[in-house]
């Protein structure tokens, strides 16, 4: 870590640096770290001057301390800038006996021989200076390098003219980096890590290829079907069928890697609709001690057409068809009705229609009424009027999304319910 005294940290080591570096080369030579024709401390006579002219942000660290908090705010690591410091160098002296050049050259050569500052300079440093004490960038985890930099003489230009009515002097550019800054927030330490699971897991891909009726394929699916999902890659350690509205995830009766079967009937009735439906393979696998399920791979979607099924109010299979109630309606603007059970329920949003026939000739009569089209909630019973509609004795179907309900019929083939007895 490093505080906010790292900066100047680094610049009172540089300072040192250089000092070292000109005390023999030119007699009385001093080092200052003043702006250049700043005022009321000059530059030195004859000597070197550090100046700090620009700080940016360093590329490679920018993003590292992310993220610092958790999403309940708590400080998980001390946020942390990483920086780059821009250093102009310039030489002071006597032209005559190129005291410029030589200090230059020597200072050049040290930042070239050692250009990283070593922990111990850095402490030294912070203990020379009372305005220093308390600083700990030598215990930084990235130390702090010096890399010339080349300036084009358009730039050197700029970076002068930015010095009002201060003459040029023979200068050089270094970039110091990187300089870490951290706050002095308190962050959260965790418990130790009593155990350490690894697991090596082969890439898999569930692939769902169809969906159809268990009994059998092209069979229709209701209410009363098994759905088999076929594919490959199908088992994992805990596998779920993702079904219906709400992201469902259903427990299937068997697994294997080539196919799931999943009873509608477990689904409860009011996550399914009629119409075309998605059925998706959903593996967790088993990770932790003790093993705690975690979310795995996932298959494509893989659609079907579920049927919609016209419902009795008795459960004995045998009882008469009393689930769809004719109720005549009294007043010339006022159509008589039928009222019809259905599952699984019709959202307030789907296309309903409902088909009749006559049972004793069906091309003798049939019609087609439309469902009202603003339901004000999903129902498992939808009101149809049916203007017009003559006494007799019909076989109904409904329509919902396009799926059309299925006819039962005896054996000799002859459909024979769902029927609606219109008086």
């Amino acid at each position: 870590m490093s505080n906010h005294l790292a900066i100047a940290t680094v610049s009172a080591a540089l300072r040192q640096v250089i000092s070292d570096a000109i005390v023999h080369v030119v007699a009385g030579a001093e080092v200052s770290h003043v702006r250049p024709g700043g005022e009321p401390v000059q530059t030195p006579t004859t000597g070197v001057n550090v100046f700090l002219y620009g700080v940016t942000p360093n590329p490679s660290w920018r993003n590292a301390d992310l993220a610092t908090r958790r999403a309940d705010g708590q400080l998980v690591q001390r946020p942390q800038a990483a920086l780059d410091l821009h250093y102009l160098i310039s030489f002071y002296g006597d032209d005559k006996e190129l005291e410029t050049q030589r200090m230059m050259g020597s200072v050049v050569r040290a930042l070239h021989a050692a250009p990283t500052l070593s922990r111990q300079v850095l402490r030294d440093v912070a203990g020379a200076f009372t305005w220093l004490a308390g600083s700990d960038v030598s215990e930084a985890a990235e130390a702090v390098r010096f890399t010339p930099v080349l300036l084009n003489l358009e730039e050197l230009s700029k970076l002068w003219s930015v010095l009002f009515q201060t003459p040029y002097a023979l200068s050089a550019a270094y970039q110091a980096s990187v300089v870490l800054i951290e706050t002095d927030d308190a962050a959260a330490t965790p418990l130790p890590v009593r155990a350490r699971n690894v697991y090596a897991v082969p890439f898999s891909f569930a692939e769902v290829e169809a969906v159809e009726n268990a009994d059998g394929r092209g069979l229709p699916v209701t209410y009363a079907s098994t759905l088999r999902l076929r594919g490959r890659g199908l088992n994992g350690d805990v596998t779920k069928v993702r079904i219906g509205t709400g992201g469902l995830e259903a427990d299937p009766v068997a697994v294997t890697a080539q196919q799931v079967l999943l009873p509608l009937r477990t689904v409860p009735a009011d996550r399914l609709r009629a119409g075309v439906q998605g059925a998706q393979v959903v593996h967790m696998r088993n990770l932790g001690t003790p093993p705690v399920p975690h979310r795995g791979e996932e298959s494509n979607v893989a659609p079907f057409v579920l049927r919609p099924t016209i419902r009795r109010d008795a459960d004995d299979p045998d009882s008469p068809d009393d689930a769809i109630l004719y109720t005549a309606v009294a007043g010339p603007d006022a159509p008589p009705t039928l009222t019809v059970k259905v599952w699984p329920a019709v959202g307030r949003g789907q296309r309903v229609e409902l088909l009749l026939n006559d049972a004793a000739d069906p091309r003798a009569g049939a019609y087609r009424f439309p469902g009202p089209l603003h339901r004000p909630a999903d129902s498992d019973t939808v009101v149809f009027a049916v203007p017009g509609i003559a006494p007799g004795t019909y076989l109904a179907r409904i329509h919902v999304d396009g799926a059309e309900s299925m006819l039962e019929s005896d054996a000799g083939g002859a459909f024979v319910r769902p029927k609606v007895e219109v008086p």
